[in-house]
């Protein structure tokens, strides 16, 4: 005669692998169905570690220059993603609780900036998968005008 001997421990450990399973299924499914509205768009794709893929090797990987160029692709970057800003006097600030609501200038709907240690390199909307918050670039900013804004600012 056989028994069951899953404890409930056991059990519960499967139900919290289930979902997070079904959470990366979420995000996965999410994935694909960028993918596919990027395939069917015309603009030549990019590629990279964003994308789902690895970045492609520099051209004339055996000249100096270029090696130098590579030793900093590892090199961790600070990206966020801005909701919004206002300006309010410090005594505002130091009225603030649990429950204040602070009144942003973006508008609902609008598109959020992403910004690179600080300097913008696209738009995008809010996507939320399982609870989670995400964003889905909408306008790359070319690398022309990355490196004329860094050069200004």
């Amino acid at each position: 005669m056989a028994t069951d001997t899953n404890t409930t421990e056991d059990v519960a450990a499967e139900g919290g692998q289930a979902a997070a399973d079904d959470a990366f299924a979420d995000w996965a499914e999410a994935l694909n169905e960028q993918k596919a509205a990027d395939a069917a768009s015309s603009d030549a794709e990019q590629g990279g570690p964003l994308a789902g893929e690895p970045a492609p090797p520099f051209a004339g990987a055996g000249d100096p220059s270029v090696q130098d160029i590579n030793m900093v692709l590892d090199i961790p970057v600070q990206l966020s993603v801005e909701l919004g800003r206002t300006k309010v006097p410090i005594k505002y600030i130091l009225q603030l609780a649990q429950g204040s609501v602070v009144e942003l200038d973006a508008l609902a709907g609008e598109p959020m900036d992403v910004l690179v240690n600080g300097y913008l390199i696209a738009q995008g909307e809010v996507v939320v998968v399982n609870d989670k918050f995400g964003i889905r670039l909408t306008d790359v900013v070319t690398p022309s005008e990355r490196l004329r804004r860094v050069s200004r600012g």
